[in-house]
């Protein structure tokens, strides 16, 4: 009997999915040179673009404007009724609106429409008809087109305001790829949490070189560990030829293996006989997430930063990265081939 009712649940809940996915595909068969006409408004837009919407439609307003705003469009949502009321007055003659509405009748919305038209504002409305009273006032009307909400009643915004966000993202999508949106410049609005973490360069998070472990080939393996520490302990020592270039690393773990292997004869042994010769480095400006997937990718703790003449400019310890939320995307790129691992560059 539970396992019925489940079912019944789960066709439900597949019925509103196959309905607003349905409602998606037939609106991007049904774009046209309205689509066009709004991008070129936006791309020309010298002020801020200004998004508008009552209720539902309002929130879906709100992830817009955040959209746009997050993919290089200056943006932010004015709602309609407190425009009304003295905010119409943070509307300058250079921004744009865009206005939501499936009706493009509601009452809050329509009220402002004139005040709009009056300063020359340009308006992009995104309505179900042309012929509505925003769709009237608009420079340009990109049509939803007549959808069936998915709920039961056919009352409740849900394949509308889903066609609305849809719209609205290939809107902001379509002008940041327009506007050449880089991986920087996305880095530079997003600075916090797991994605700005992804996003970052990895002097941002290495350890620079005056605070990590060096050593020449010729140093014993005892008189390196003997060293003062330079600051915060790193896992690994980088070994550094006569020129400062990067030749080896020696890490705890290999440490421990001497040890384990009751090599201590070893210890003064030069530390360039037992190092990990040509190890695999990142340049500066590597971007932090494609480190973590090296990492990752080839097991190992350390990875040392280097210049392009091959000094090292700092090292990738992965103690400094626990807690960045980091792992998830290595995982999704340690397929890396395995013989990358043995070049000295991931460049």
């Amino acid at each position: 009997m539970v396992e019925s009712k489940n079912q019944a649940l789960l066709q439900q809940a597949a019925a509103v999915l196959r309905s607003e996915a349905t409602a998606i595909l037939a609106a991007a068969e049904t774009l046209n040179e309205s689509f066009c006409k709004a991008i070129e408004l936006l791309q020309n837009c010298t002020g801020s673009v200004v998004v508008t919407g009552m209720g539902k439609a309002g929130l879906i307003g709100r992830k817009i404007s955040a959209t746009l705003a997050s993919t290089g469009t200056p943006s932010h949502f004015l709602h309609p009724a407190e425009a009304m009321h003295g905010d119409l007055g943070v509307l300058r003659n250079d921004d744009l609106m865009l206005a939501i509405s499936q009706s493009g009748e509601t009452t809050e919305l329509t009220q402002i429409l004139p005040h709009i038209k009056s300063r020359e504002i340009p308006l992009i409305a995104l309505t179900s008809r042309r012929d509505s009273t925003l769709g009237q006032f608009a420079s340009v009307v990109v049509e939803t087109g007549s959808l069936v909400e998915a709920d039961s009643l056919g009352v409740a915004p849900s394949t509308s305001t889903t066609v609305m966000l849809a719209i609205g993202d290939s809107m902001s999508l379509v002008l940041s790829g327009n506007r050449g949106f880089s991986h920087d410049d996305f880095a530079a609005r997003h600075p916090g949490g797991s994605l700005g973490m992804r996003l970052l360069k990895v002097e941002e998070k290495m350890r620079p070189v005056e605070h990590c472990r060096l050593a020449r080939p010729e140093d014993t393996v005892r008189l390196v560990f003997a060293r003062p520490l330079p600051s915060r302990r790193t896992g690994a020592v980088m070994i550094v030829s006569a020129e400062n270039r990067l030749v080896g690393i020696f890490t705890d773990s290999d440490l421990a293996k001497l040890f384990g292997n009751r090599q201590d004869d070893a210890l003064d042994r030069p530390i360039g006989e037992v190092m990990t010769r040509e190890p695999i480095s990142v340049l500066e400006g590597t971007r932090l997430e494609d480190a973590v997937s090296l990492l990752d990718s080839c097991r190992v703790s350390e990875l040392p930063v280097i210049d392009k003449s091959g000094c090292p400019s700092g090292l990738i310890d992965i103690v400094d990265l626990v807690g960045g939320d980091l792992a998830a995307s290595s995982r999704d790129s340690s397929s890396t081939e395995t013989d990358q691992c043995r070049h000295s560059s991931a460049a």
